[in-house]
């Protein structure tokens, strides 16, 4: 993705993408992935529970340090099948100055499941 500005969209359609915190409880190296990435098993709380995702995180993160972490993710797009694994949410991260994915999230605890507002 660019640094351009993206298109102005409405209010409603922003509150269509429903981005949530959830807590990692699992994480393992990917190894049938294309690209070096870990597998993550996320607690999104009662109402959606655990889900998976394939995120590309390995320049900055070993799995054992992601477990207990909170991280934002969006919830409501179509599962992805990647290699053998169905990745079921989008793990949301910023690009530091080398292109490497920092994760985004609460700076203190929320619940698991709360959404972005």
């Amino acid at each position: 993705m660019s640094g351009a500005s993206a298109e102005t969209i409405a209010f409603d359609d922003f509150l269509k993408v429903d981005i949530r915190v959830g807590t990692v409880v699992a994480a393992e190296p990917f190894a049938q992935a294309r690209k070096p990435a870990l597998k993550l098993h996320i607690d999104f709380g009662a109402e959606i529970g655990e889900r998976k995702s394939s995120a590309q995180i390995t320049e900055h993160y070993a799995p054992e340090e992601l477990i207990g972490r909170q991280v934002l993710a969006v919830v409501n797009f179509p599962p992805r099948q990647i290699g053998p694994m169905r990745s079921e949410v989008l793990v949301l991260g910023l690009a530091d100055d080398k292109g490497a994915i920092v994760l985004i999230g609460p700076e203190r605890p929320v619940p698991d499941g709360a959404r972005l507002c």
